[in-house]
């Protein structure tokens, strides 16, 4: 993770705005879109990737289609805080491929986890697989009836 802050201009927002949009824009057809020459747009596009800042496109699959028809947000607090056993535990959970976000979190929990699975028995085979070996204060899961936003592009040009 770069910790340096990247400037960019209304134009590299326009870009990037663009490609979380529609990540399959030919360079042309994304060079026409934000009003630039092809040339322009490939080094605004490799500063952005040399920069960090775009990273690899990749394509969004519709789940529900697939019948991996349930999302649940997964809380963990656990009694230890130590570096290796946050180690040991982040290892653990990139072994885990339901799970499709992790974040370790401040307040009264101190990790969430977003899963996605096939019903309940999925979600059952997930969580057996996810308190091996580990010792937790609490796991709650909190099962989405509905996503209202999903991976919903910023909007860079505004913010």
């Amino acid at each position: 993770m770069n910790d340096e802050i990247v400037t960019i201009d209304h134009i590299d927002r326009r870009i990037l705005t663009c490609l979380q949009q529609d990540g399959s824009l030919s360079q042309r057809e994304l060079a026409e879109r934000v009003g630039l020459s092809q040339n322009a747009c490939w080094r605004r596009l490799q500063r952005l990737q040399d920069t960090g800042v775009l990273g690899r496109l990749q394509a969004q699959v519709d789940l529900d289609a697939l019948g991996i028809d349930l999302t649940i947000f997964v809380m963990i607090r656990t009694r230890h805080h130590s570096k290796e056993w946050s180690e040991s535990f982040r290892k653990h959970v990139e072994k885990l491929p339901e799970v499709v976000d992790f974040y370790r979190i401040g307040g009264d929990w101190d990790y969430l986890l977003k899963v996605v699975t096939r019903g309940m028995r999925g979600y059952d085979a997930f969580y057996q697989k996810l308190i091996t070996d580990f010792d937790f204060s609490t796991v709650t899961g909190f099962f989405s009836m509905e996503a209202i936003l999903k991976n919903r592009p910023t909007d860079l040009t505004r913010l």
